[in-house]
């Protein structure tokens, strides 16, 4: 990979963790001092390797570089609070000067800093929007488009929550059992988001982003680490992204377009991956987890996906739909079973479903009117993928709805 391509892979899954370990080591207070010099980093990086060509390591080549500029400017700061006669208070004591870049701190500080900002100070989806910014590296778009919001709404959400944990001088540390039972189900919601991103991606010009799946997957796997956050929710997230992710090579072609369900290669399914997710699924189930959570429907619906067709497979996955809209009700869970069932009762009857939903804004009720249509009226099936082209802003999902279209016309 040159420098332009490895870049941007790097900003992705190392910024995040210097701006931990660095929060970490002088406090959450410093946080935009953190992601400045992570900021400063990367952009040093994107200079010196156009000219010198990529290190041997180029992470470890980055963390070094933080590093430096981190002691750089608490050195001057210190040196400002001197001549100041103690005006500016830095907050930095002396045992803070050693900043440790090792795998284990940089996991260890993930972590801590994921539940230290899902602190209940703050509502539930300032908690996540947060985790997805600092720990995820979402933008503002990206963070809007996880919440069906604005993306100006959520900059002033943003803001007023960082001002909160700076406020409180909240300290990234271990913190006790309550603290961490009481924010899992945040932690939980905001890797769950983080995967989804990747898995479908609503905001880039790629539809899959395979580093933020396997980033979800890296957290969520060290969660079911440590006895506190090794729960049947985690395991049953991590079941459900080791399905899904057991798919992804299938669901795009060699240039870059989409591969529906239907016409998926069989063959190209990582077989690891979905042993692993049968192994957490069985752990999920295995103890008592006072109730089936979202999470544990969500794998088993992606367990049967991962299974051969058979008699009874899609009548499964409809009970289980069933089951997850009567736990959380969200337009496109309700479009999703509608395909299911049409698998079950035809196209015809599907249609029916979906009209009901006269979901007329959103590009996926569209996308699969065309879907139901193309098997008896391919002129509504044709205007209903041109009115998805129109709705929606992913690139991807445009070449996949214009060649479903081609295909389409080639049958008039």
């Amino acid at each position: 990979m040159n420098p332009d391509e490895i870049t941007p892979h790097l900003f992705r899954t190392k910024y995040s963790k210097i701006v931990a370990v660095l929060c970490k080591t002088f406090n959450i207070q410093h946080i935009e001092i953190a992601e400045d010099i992570a900021s400063e980093t990367f952009l040093k990086a994107s200079e010196y390797w156009a000219i010198n060509g990529l290190p041997e390591n180029p992470a470890a080549w980055l963390y070094t570089v933080a590093k430096n500029k981190a002691k750089d400017y608490f050195k001057h700061l210190k040196v400002v609070e001197k001549n100041n006669n103690g005006i500016f208070h830095t907050t930095v004591s002396e045992d803070q000067d050693i900043i440790d870049f090792e795998p284990q701190n940089i996991s260890d500080s993930q972590l801590e800093m994921i539940f230290t900002v899902c602190h209940p100070i703050n509502s539930q989806a300032t908690q996540i929007g947060l985790a997805l910014q600092i720990l995820c590296g979402f933008s503002i778009q990206e963070i809007a488009n996880a919440f069906l919001s604005k993306p100006e709404t959520i900059k002033k959400r943003l803001l007023r929550g960082r001002e909160s944990l700076r406020n409180r001088h909240f300290k990234i540390e271990s913190l006790d059992e309550k603290d961490i039972l009481h924010r899992l189900d945040t932690v939980l919601t905001a890797l769950y988001l983080l995967f989804n991103e990747g898995y479908f991606s609503k905001s880039h010009h790629l539809l899959i982003r395979k580093d933020l799946c396997l980033e979800a997957i890296r957290l969520t796997l060290v969660l079911t680490e440590h006895s506190l956050t090794n729960t049947p929710k985690t395991n049953a997230l991590l079941a459900l992204m080791c399905f899904q992710s057991s798919r992804l090579d299938a669901r795009v072609n060699r240039e870059g377009e989409t591969i529906l369900f239907d016409e998926q290669d069989e063959a190209v399914w990582d077989q690891a991956l979905i042993e692993k997710g049968n192994y957490y699924l069985v752990q999920a189930f295995d103890t008592d987890c006072n109730g089936v959570s979202k999470y544990h429907i969500e794998a088993a619906i992606a367990y049967w996906h991962t299974t051969a067709d058979n008699p009874g497979k899609w009548q499964q996955i409809l009970n289980l739909y069933n089951q997850l809209l009567s736990i959380e009700y969200s337009p496109i869970t309700a479009l999703n079973k509608i395909f299911v069932f049409s698998k079950v009762h035809g196209n015809e009857m599907g249609l029916i479903e979906a009209e009901r939903l006269n979901l007329t804004d959103n590009e996926y009720y569209h996308g699969l009117l065309g879907y139901l249509y193309s098997e008896f009226n391919i002129a509504k099936a044709i205007r209903h993928f041109e009115k998805a082209i129109q709705l929606t802003q992913s690139k991807a999902e445009k070449q996949t709805l214009l060649k479903q279209i081609s295909i389409l016309k080639q049958k008039i």
